[in-house]
């Protein structure tokens, strides 16, 4: 059994509330949107965070609840509203697997659960851990992109997944047939998970992962960029270089409102195939044109 205290505050006092609940002994606190505002990918060094935020945090249980809202209240005031609620022991990875079984994409591709049997034992599976919340397939950006993948022939090529997250596209990339992949992303947990998950999938020996750099980097037959419009168009230099003339190239993490300004940001260099359309979200995929003499 575990404790559980949550509080309604504004954007401003959310790390100052995290910081008091640590104070007073909390085992994790965790923010979540108490409205309905989305918020897109940072750049780095950025942590937005909602207008208004719950602050969650959980205790032990065997904590006085009496003495820590009498703590909690000399601080916040009565006025504010903590609820205090008690929460059950349960193998966590169980009850987050309840929500996520496995999945098809396209006729031959299956993303499984760890502790899963793969439904098709003939079909490319890839395992994914589920403790790893950096990418499952779920969200319709995702979808799309592993759809792209499986219609792809792989067969002996190379492939960069930039802003890799678990490192979903580049692992099952692998298993479709590509010979070597690279994962980047700005997020050292990302990179770990990645490895973690090409492990699970014994393709390790063909992935690499690094942060982004300055340098000048080999070219690749094929780039997936799954991230967000605005940085799609910022770091457009960036994703391309990656790219060798003629490379495939999907850029994913699109609004349908979105589509159009991305797509004229790459229009010069890439010749964009039709829209790829999934619950409101686009991928635009197409083929990087012959450098100009």
């Amino acid at each position: 059994m575990w404790l559980q205290v949550a509080v309604l505050v504004e954007e401003t006092e959310a790390e100052q509330v995290s910081d008091l609940f640590m104070a007073q002994g909390a085992l994790s606190v965790s923010m979540e949107d108490a409205g309905d505002q989305p918020l897109f990918e940072p750049k780095p060094g950025e942590t937005p965070l909602w207008s208004n935020t719950q602050v969650t945090a959980l205790f032990e249980g065997e904590t006085d609840s009496i003495r820590l809202r009498s703590q909690l209240e000399s601080v916040f005031g009565k006025e504010r509203s903590l609820v205090f609620s008690d929460l059950e022991d349960q193998v966590w990875e169980r009850a987050w697997m309840e929500h996520f079984k496995p999945m098809q994409f396209g006729q031959r591709l299956w993303i499984c659960p760890t502790g899963f049997t793969p439904p098709d034992p003939s079909a490319v599976n890839v395992i994914l851990d589920p403790g790893l919340a950096f990418g499952t397939g779920t969200h319709p950006t995702t979808a799309l992109c592993l759809e792209w993948l499986e219609g792809l022939s792989l067969e002996g090529k190379r492939l960069v997944d930039f802003g890799c997250g678990s490192g979903i596209l580049a692992v099952a990339a692998l298993k479709l047939g590509c010979i070597e992949a690279h994962g980047i992303d700005i997020d050292p947990q990302a990179l770990t998970a990645s490895k973690d998950n090409a492990i699970k999938n014994n393709v390790l020996d063909r992935l690499t992962v690094s942060f982004p750099n300055a340098s000048e980097p080999r070219v690749w037959d094929v780039v997936v960029a799954n991230i967000l419009a605005g940085p799609l168009v910022e770091l457009k230099e960036a994703i391309l270089k990656y790219l060798k003339p003629g490379g495939f190239l999907a850029l994913s993490g699109l609004l349908e409102p979105q589509a159009a300004s991305v797509q004229a940001a790459y229009a010069e260099q890439v010749d964009f195939g039709p829209l790829r359309v999934l619950d409101g979200w686009v991928m635009l995929s197409g083929k990087l044109k012959p450098a100009r003499a």
